[in-house]
């Protein structure tokens, strides 16, 4: 080797390591990531120290520009308490994704293909967003119109940067930081500000593009906006308010708890505030938020489905027991989803945190019992469908209905039995994974409807394998038949046979590609791409469609910021180098945006 380029390359190594090693904690992840992964994802290893240094010292110089109105000033009526303190870093996590081992040269070439393949969709939808949406909330992906849903931030900007930044494309997460630096959180379009969307899309957007490029606008945006969220805190009993009176909050005047929410809105604030409080070190975000959680935590086992809490609660009363609906989809999905998290985030060593890991436990066990089916299908697929649960005076009842929103809890359950060193959580995890799958392939379309219905087997315990019965699914068709129409067998409805570009199905497939290691799950995930792919395309982007029963469904002019903050990332992610966002550095929030695990 020439001297002159060992020189070079000696350089390059010395500065990669006084990086690393000098840099601000924060900061130095987050460069060191994007040499080990980002770039590398995108062009190889041999150009990585090029673009790492690139990254470092060819950043654009960002400024913010401060919001209207300052939100850390607010002198609140009713001031959140400021402990418990932030829990130390966590010194030691199980491992929880697979060895893997490097692939061989013709199967890597076919994931590469696969891999630019999801990244040119998403360019697709990105670019159109860029010149026919800029700055608002959503593209409209076959008129080429916008929308304006959450108080005019630009939700597909925000939520997509983390994605931007892990396809490789600089450029452009640049040009979309130099946007976010301008919006105003002090003004809003709309009188009142809905706390679940924006902490899941803004505030979860902002923290995951920061954890990953350390750029500082990102976390002063990111301090903003917890704030503003901060600022539905100000209530009597300390509880958080669904939706902000904008002005109201500003005022300082203690804000109305709403008399009843669904419980997924409180549930869903966890992850967001406990990550602001690391990177802040400002232990006012956790407090608020371990003061709420204490809450579910004392009413877990006092419901009428001990372990499980009901789809509805009221804050304002602290009451999370009332209540006979029981599901893990729409409307309690989140809270679920943070347990598990929130305890691979903060872990169980500090009192006020663990929590966490009992609430897992308990409600995983509860679920696993009561709300688990293997439905009557025509083969011998073993596989796990999640219902729904009314507790009648009689006892419960299981309810086979099902929905796209359940689709996350096959991944979560797989990472709860690594969490916990559970092999029948992780079983659990992989059958409720391949539940969804099945369902896509079922359809015609390659795709799983948003709501449906399958036939429960019979006898005391649903979850064990029972003879295909035409007689019986046909008498079950039969009662259902508002709903029956161009079903596959097994199905007993399509209620709302819509595809909304939802990502749940494809969240927990690659989960379970990343636990297991099984290439099974890598091309379910391909087959599941092309038919959503196919089926969704427009001019511009992606669009949902009507029916997932009929082949060349009417589409409808719908593209939510999830398509590219969760969906596409998720099918990217399983296509590309497997240390990139790898599940022992991270933890995604519930709309897909990665969050850095801090280590002691």
């Amino acid at each position: 080797m020439p001297r002159m380029r060992t020189r070079h390359i000696a350089i390059c190594v010395c500065i990669v390591t006084w990086v690393y090693y000098f840099l601000p904690g924060e900061e130095a992840f987050s460069y060191a990531y994007v040499a080990r992964s980002s770039y590398a994802a995108d062009h190889g290893s041999t150009a990585v120290l090029a673009r790492y240094m690139n990254d470092l010292f060819h950043v654009p110089p960002i400024f913010a520009t401060p919001s209207s109105f300052d939100w850390g000033s607010v002198n609140f009526t009713y001031p959140p308490k400021l402990t418990p303190k932030l829990p130390a870093p966590v010194t030691k996590r199980p491992r929880i994704q697979h060895r893997f081992k490097p692939d061989a040269r013709g199967i890597a070439a076919i994931q590469e293909q696969r891999r630019l393949e999801v990244k040119r969709v998403f360019e697709k939808s990105w670019t159109s967003y860029r010149s026919k949406a800029w700055m608002k909330d959503a593209l409209k992906p076959i008129s080429g119109a916008y929308v304006d849903q959450f108080s005019g931030w630009a939700a597909t900007l925000v939520d997509s940067l983390d994605t931007l930044w892990i396809m490789g494309l600089r450029d452009e997460f640049y040009q979309a930081v130099k946007a976010v630096a301008k919006i105003d959180f002090g003004k809003s379009t709309t009188p009142t500000v809905n706390t679940f969307e924006t902490c899941i899309r803004y505030l979860g957007g902002l923290i995951a593009a920061y954890d990953l490029s350390g750029h500082e606008v990102l976390k002063t945006k990111a301090i903003e906006v917890g704030d503003l969220l901060y600022a539905g805190f100000n209530t009597k009993d300390g509880m958080p308010v669904d939706f902000i009176n904008f002005e109201g909050a500003k005022q300082g005047a203690g804000l109305v708890v709403e008399g009843q929410v669904v419980s997924a809105s409180p549930g869903t604030i966890t992850m967001e505030f406990s990550r602001l409080s690391q990177i802040t070190g400002d232990d006012k975000y956790y407090a608020a938020v371990s003061h709420l959680m204490d809450v579910f935590y004392h009413g877990q086992n006092d419901t009428t489905l001990p372990g499980m809490w009901p789809m509805h609660v009221s804050m304002s009363e602290m009451d999370v027991v009332s209540g006979n609906q029981f599901t893990i989809g729409g409307n309690a999905d989140s809270l679920y989803e943070y347990l598990p998290k929130a305890h691979t985030l903060l872990g169980s060593a500090d009192p006020s945190s663990m929590k966490y890991e009992t609430m897992s436990r308990t409600f995983m066990d509860t679920a696993t019992e009561n709300l688990f089916f293997r439905p009557m299908i025509p083969g011998d697929e073993d596989i796990l469908v999640s219902g729904n649960v009314d507790v009648w005076p009689d006892g419960p009842r299981l309810d086979p209905e099902s929905e796209h929103l359940t689709c996350f809890i096959g991944g979560l359950f797989a990472l709860g039995g690594r969490l916990f060193n559970n092999d029948e959580y992780l079983e659990t995890g992989a059958r409720l994974a391949r539940g969804c799958a099945y369902a896509y392939k079922a359809f015609p379309t390659g795709i799983m409807p948003e709501r449906y219905n399958m036939v429960l087997c019979p006898g005391p315990d649903h979850r064990k394998h029972c003879a295909w019965d035409e007689e019986v699914y046909a008498t079950e068709a039969a009662a259902r038949t508002q709903y029956t129409s161009n079903l596959p067998k097994g199905f007993t409805t399509a209620k709302d046979p819509r595809y909304i570009l939802r990502p749940e199905a494809i969240e927990s497939v690659f989960i379970l590609w990343r636990i297991t290691g099984d290439p099974v799950w890598r091309e379910t995930a391909w087959e599941m791409f092309q038919a959503v792919a196919n089926a969704t395309d427009t001019e511009f982007a992606n669009a949902a469609i009507v029916d997932v029963t009929v082949v060349d469904s009417k589409k409808e002019d719908y593209m939510e910021s999830f398509w590219m903050a969760e969906t596409l990332k998720y099918f990217y992610l399983c296509f590309a180098v497997t240390d990139l966002i790898s599940l022992d550095d991270f933890v995604l929030n519930t709309e897909a945006h990665p969050f850095r695990l801090s280590k002691g």
